[in-house]
């Protein structure tokens, strides 16, 4: 009984995206593996995400456990880390992830310096980019996946980060990507498919040494801001 009650709510949560759509679509090779799907998050499930989505007030990557959210936000992070979606990645990828974990991170907030061309960690097998902005929020900051590290014109695809976009690229050492500089709220659900539990776990530790030294500054930056 147990069993079936949770495949009724996964069923349920699944219903937010749609994986109809991801499933068929085709992988581009140009510059290097991905897919991308406008409007992933179903247009009736929209509101009731944004509206759950975590507060955040400053720029950075934070991992879920360290975030308050929503419960609608929640079952759309379960539908992107769960098996329906790992099985799809794997097959349109040729990938094996059935024994890798998933990592997820938040950004609410971007930088200026955010933006700047680079690739994800080789422990990131897999990235998954989810977008959850307006189409007039940072309209200027579109994800660009590049031919090279030197040039964010001599791009072969460009994202916009809005109305739940999804792009999924498989990583390497040439999965060039960036986006003009941009400063603002920027909402971005990043998952990854990570090598061992030793990156999540690294990850989590980094952030919470990272979120110290921010607290530890805040008094100090807003005491400057009064003189």
């Amino acid at each position: 009984m147990r069993r079936i009650m949770a495949d009724t709510i996964q069923a349920e949560r699944d219903e937010m995206l749609d994986f109809e759509r991801l499933d068929s679509a085709e992988i581009a090779n140009e510059p290097f593996p991905h897919v991308i799907i406008p409007g992933f998050v179903r247009r009736e499930a929209r509101a009731a995400i944004e509206s759950d989505f975590p507060a955040i007030a400053r720029s950075g990557s934070f991992p879920l456990g360290s975030l308050s959210f929503g419960p609608a936000f929640a079952g759309m992070i379960d539908s992107l880390s769960a098996k329906r979606m790992r099985t799809i990645v794997e097959r349109k990828f040729d990938l094996d992830l059935e024994s890798k974990p998933v990592m997820v991170t938040v950004r609410g907030m971007c930088a200026k310096r955010d933006g700047q061309i680079h690739t994800d960690s080789t422990s990131k097998l897999v990235t998954m980019l989810l977008y959850i902005n307006k189409s007039w929020e940072c309209a200027s900051a579109r994800l660009r996946l590049l031919r090279s590290a030197h040039d964010l014109e001599d791009f072969a695809a460009e994202i916009p980060a809005e109305e739940g976009t999804l792009v999924i690229f498989r990583n390497g050492p040439k999965a060039w990507h960036g986006f003009a500089p941009f400063r603002g709220q920027r909402r971005v659900i990043q998952v990854n498919w990570v090598t061992d539990e030793t990156v999540v776990a690294r990850e989590q530790a980094r952030h919470r040494v990272s979120a110290f030294f921010k607290r530890l500054l805040s008094p100090a930056k807003a005491h400057a801001a009064q003189h």
